[in-house]
């Protein structure tokens, strides 16, 4: 990041004189270069977007990298603000099939996009102001926010580069801007499925989640801290356990899902029900312990588990990648859970069981002699992709290259 004084024995560096004699002109000093800055922008829509955003943030600050962090959400006005984050588990656990259209209406039909826009325009005044100390770089792990951000680089209001991360493994045109000078992915099913939907450019960063998930699995400390939280469960080291997770809302058909996995004998299942107490204690008398309500410990209970359910896949399916567990979607939400499930199949990371027999089927493999092993070795992480791009080869000084968005009609999931 900057100069180092010459020392003893080395060459001088340029800029610095040397006279014969007696007296030796003063050194000029190096002058250290002032510390990046970066606004992250995330969505507190659930808790992928923020956890995706918070490992972002302190492996930057971990570099040096001057670190803001702001929520999407407080530049909307109050009622809209209310419905994204009041409204969003309500629909998915009561209305699914509602959500699955609006979903699909956004994908497919232009007024129903447009509409969207119009939302994401009216964050645009809010955003800017949280854009005027300076940043050579404006990350959003948040779909609607990477519109705004698009919106105001491509009416030349945001001088900066601006990078979208996606947390799913599915690309959707929410997460797409023309404007958008970078869109980073997971893998690289998730970049092949949005160059080929939408004819943009983008490129595997690899994941961001929080340090703990690539820990080792095999050390005596991690056995025991394994065991540990076994015997909580009341299960030995020779079950199978199965932990089912459902987002930090508890959404989704849980109770069809606990029933599946008990009805094939495979595996325990361990239910994670976020800040879902009503779903928690639903489920507790069919699983007593099994049944957790919010934990921060999430690293501990998947090295804990053999396999995971989910019925999302986003961040929690990264987060599970880097563990080296195994993962397999079943019964996932309508809109973004569906597509999720359904690149993570057609890609061969997670498959998606379609029916109780997939599910024990699919159990059965997972949890198979040696399956943990053979993925535990951790993909690249992010953020050195985004420490490259933006830093050591100054992404702010690249020319950015023009290209026009192609509105193509997404091709039905398989």
């Amino acid at each position: 990041m900057h100069e180092t004084a010459p020392t003893e024995g080395q060459p001088m560096h340029r800029g610095t004189s040397h006279r014969p004699g007696p007296e030796r002109a003063p050194r000029r000093l190096a002058v250290a270069r002032p510390r990046p800055r970066v606004l992250i922008v995330s969505g507190s829509v659930g808790a992928g977007h923020d956890g995706a955003a918070a490992a972002l943030a302190t492996r930057l600050r971990g570099e040096g990298v001057h670190v803001d962090q702001q929520d999407y959400l407080q530049a909307l006005p109050a009622v809209v603000r209310a419905v994204l984050a009041g409204c969003y588990a309500l629909i998915v656990n009561y209305a699914p099939a509602a959500f699955g259209w609006l979903f699909a209406s956004i994908e497919r039909h232009a007024l129903t996009h447009q509409l969207s826009l119009a939302i994401c325009g009216l964050a645009q005044r809010r955003v800017e102001q949280w854009l005027r100390p300076g940043y050579q770089a404006v990350v959003s792990t948040y779909p609607l926010a990477s519109q705004t951000l698009g919106q105001l680089r491509g009416s030349g209001r945001l001088g900066c580069p601006v990078v979208t991360f996606l947390t799913d493994p599915a690309v959707h045109r929410l997460w797409v801007h023309s404007a958008v000078d970078h869109h980073l992915t997971v893998t690289q099913a998730t970049a092949d499925h949005g160059s080929s939907q939408y004819a943009v450019p983008m490129q595997v960063g690899g994941p961001l989640v929080a340090a703990a998930f690539s820990r080792s699995t095999t050390s005596p400390a991690a056995a025991a801290a394994r065991a540990a939280i076994r015997a909580q469960w009341g299960v030995d080291e020779q079950t199978p356990v199965a932990l089912v997770l459902t987002g930090s809302l508890g959404m989704g058909d849980v109770s069809a899902t606990v029933d599946a996995v008990l009805a094939g004998g495979v595996a325990v299942p361990v239910v994670a029900c976020g800040r879902n107490e009503r779903l928690r204690r639903q489920l507790s008398g069919q699983l007593g312990p099994r049944a957790l309500s919010w934990r921060d410990d999430m690293p501990d209970l998947m090295a804990a588990a053999d396999v995971l359910i989910t019925n999302a896949g986003g961040l929690s399916f990264t987060e599970a990648l880097v563990a080296g567990l195994p993962a397999v979607c079943f019964a996932p939400i309508p809109g973004h859970g569906q597509a999720n499930a359904a690149v993570l199949h057609a890609a061969g990371l997670a498959p998606w069981a379609r029916t109780h027999a997939d599910l024990t089927l699919a159990l059965r493999a997972a949890t198979g002699p040696g399956r943990r092993t053979s993925l535990a070795t951790p993909p690249p992480c992010a953020v050195d992709v985004f420490v490259t791009r933006l830093f050591t080869t100054e992404v702010a000084d690249l020319p950015r290259r023009p290209r026009r968005f192609s509105r193509r009609r997404p091709r039905a999931a398989a």
